[in-house]
């Protein structure tokens, strides 16, 4: 699905030309502060490097076009009205691909519900293995060994006498969740505890007859001390049209509201605190609660403020931005269980899914190449191969994430991907 979560959107904005203001992104409108020029006397101040000089004109023209951006150059009007005429029947054209854009994207969200209500019962396989409430069969062993073989030829076969009883998996689901790098950064050791109690994960897409599309993510728990739900909902609408990049666009998300049992609220931390009473000079004690990381935090969703919020300046720059980065990573976590973690829960239980996630990763840097700019940095010649850490192999045990006993990483979400 989309990566686009959109806030704030113009509709004054003009499409470029050859001769009109770029409306791309440029680096100083992705957050980057603009750089100034100081007004320095060429007397007073020694000659700058010309690295400098050019770094320093890049930057005002950044400047200056970051304020241009989506304003009309005066090119279109210009033009002929038999130019014009054409635009405009351009324009109709484009309405239609838009309109077959749209019946595409819907017609291919069908076909991901026909092809979950087939795999339904392949989950309900693995929840049953997952259990012990069902024997294996000789296939499905087979066919574990075969890929095990085929994902490590020097591992020895699995050797588990025919008369052993199938035993259950303990903490499955919360090693799986441990296991997707994005993930695992949001798990506190409070939140574990009663993630230990998650049975089941699921997908179901909301019916057709919604006038939104979207899915919903189903976490199923068994009795514990935390909370009273059985079930805990977060449910992903997206908005009616595909945004302009030609994917279904992000309209906003809702969780089910938590009944926590008393003083079990892992959102929140409670502090004790003593006051005294001016007159009486008595004291008491008041407990206060703050509010603190927890994975459940996922069933409050943010919420995107409204067009007139935005209009009216009743938001700052830097709070939009931060609430727009929240709903992105809400809205990346949500489509990373759907399209990872469920469908391909054993794999991020063994942590074979780490491996791919962790070249996934690789593919998004660079190596340096030597100092050729002028910039003044220097490789660390002093460098130990030896220093670095180890790569991670193998699954988490239900502690944490990593190979075979490593730590966690501190590792940013990875962007969110669409199958």
């Amino acid at each position: 699905m989309s990566n686009t979560v959109p806030i704030n959107q113009h509709s004054d904005i003009t499409a470029p030309t050859p001769q009109n203001t770029p409306l791309t992104h440029a680096p100083i409108s992705a957050g980057l502060s603009r750089p100034t020029v100081p007004d320095i006397s060429e007397d007073a101040e020694p000659a700058e490097e010309p690295a400098t000089v050019h770094e320093a004109m890049f930057g005002l023209v950044q400047g200056r076009l970051a304020g241009l951006l989506g304003k009309s150059s005066g090119y279109i009007e210009s033009l002929p009205d038999g130019t014009k005429k054409t635009i405009e029947a351009l324009k109709g054209v484009q309405v239609k691909q838009n309109d077959l854009q749209n019946q595409y994207k819907r017609e291919c969200l069908e076909l991901e519900k026909k092809y979950l209500e087939l795999t339904k019962p392949l989950y309900a396989r693995r929840r049953a293995l997952i259990h012990a409430t069902a024997e294996p069969t000789p296939e499905e062993l087979e066919a574990g060994a075969a890929q095990s073989a085929k994902d490590d030829p020097d591992e020895n076969p699995l050797a588990v006498p025919a008369s052993t009883a199938p035993a259950a998996v303990p903490e499955f689901w919360l090693t799986a969740l441990r296991n997707h790098v994005g993930l695992s950064e949001l798990i506190t050791d409070r939140d574990a505890a009663a993630l230990k109690h998650l049975t089941d994960l699921r997908i179901e897409y909301l019916p057709s007859s919604e006038p939104k599309p979207g899915f919903k993510l189903i976490f199923e728990f068994s009795s514990n001390e935390y909370f009273e739900n059985d079930i805990l909902e977060k449910t992903y609408v997206y908005r009616e049209e595909v945004g302009y990049s030609g994917d279904f666009v992000y309209d906003r998300a809702i969780g089910t509201e938590i009944r926590w049992k008393d003083d079990k609220d892992l959102t929140k931390e409670f502090e004790i605190k003593k006051q005294r009473n001016k007159n009486t000079n008595r004291t008491r004690l008041v407990r206060k609660a703050h509010p603190t990381e927890s994975f459940f935090n996922f069933f409050s969703p943010p919420v995107a403020p409204s067009e007139e919020t935005i209009e009216a300046g009743d938001i700052g720059e830097d709070e939009l931005d931060d609430l727009e980065e929240k709903l992105e990573i809400d809205y990346q976590i949500g489509e990373d269980i759907k399209e990872k973690v469920i469908p391909r829960a054993i794999d991020y239980f063994t942590g074979k899914a780490l491996e791919y996630e962790m070249l996934s990763d690789d593919d998004d840097f660079e190596d340096e190449d030597d100092d050729e700019d002028g910039d003044g940095f220097d490789d660390d010649v002093d460098s130990d191969e030896d220093d670095l850490p180890p790569p991670r192999r193998g699954a988490a045990g239900p502690g944490g994430r990593g190979g075979r006993g490593a730590p966690p990483a501190n590792v940013d979400p990875e962007e969110c991907k669409q199958q």
